[in-house]
């Protein structure tokens, strides 16, 4: 296999596949220091692993099937950022003071979310757009 034939949708599904393992390690350690007090919690603990090991090997094997669950994992991880979203927002407004300024500090990361949808949704311009 030579780098040069990869085609640059492939490389950045590869490369998205490559950061969900990191961003799966920064979602974990949040969640476990919150005790995953609620069950949604669970979700991009979940998820992120998953994500990263389907792209990873869809763009290695370079199947339909394998293709066709990366699409699907990666509408289900731009889904997932955007409830986790709204919950962290939420979260802020329950700490004391509600959406001060320094809740936003302190509280609950909302653009980490932000974060796991975009690189979903930059997986699905490569998807479709490649």
């Amino acid at each position: 296999m030579v780098w040069s034939h990869w085609s640059s949708d492939r490389v950045i599904i590869f490369m998205i596949g490559l950061f969900y393992i990191l961003l799966w390690a920064q979602v974990t350690m949040f969640h476990y220091r919150q005790n995953f007090h609620s069950k949604v919690m669970w979700a991009p603990v979940l998820l992120a692993p998953l994500i990263c090991l389907v792209s990873i090997i869809s763009t290695l094997a370079n199947t339909s099937g394998w293709f066709g669950l990366t699409q699907v994992l990666f509408w289900l991880g731009a889904i997932s950022g955007l409830i986790g979203f709204y919950y962290h927002v939420k979260g802020v407004g329950k700490r004391v003071g509600g959406y001060a300024f320094r809740n936003f500090l302190i509280g609950p990361p909302i653009m980490l979310p932000l974060l796991f949808s975009g690189l979903s949704i930059l997986g699905l311009i490569a998807v479709y757009g490649g």
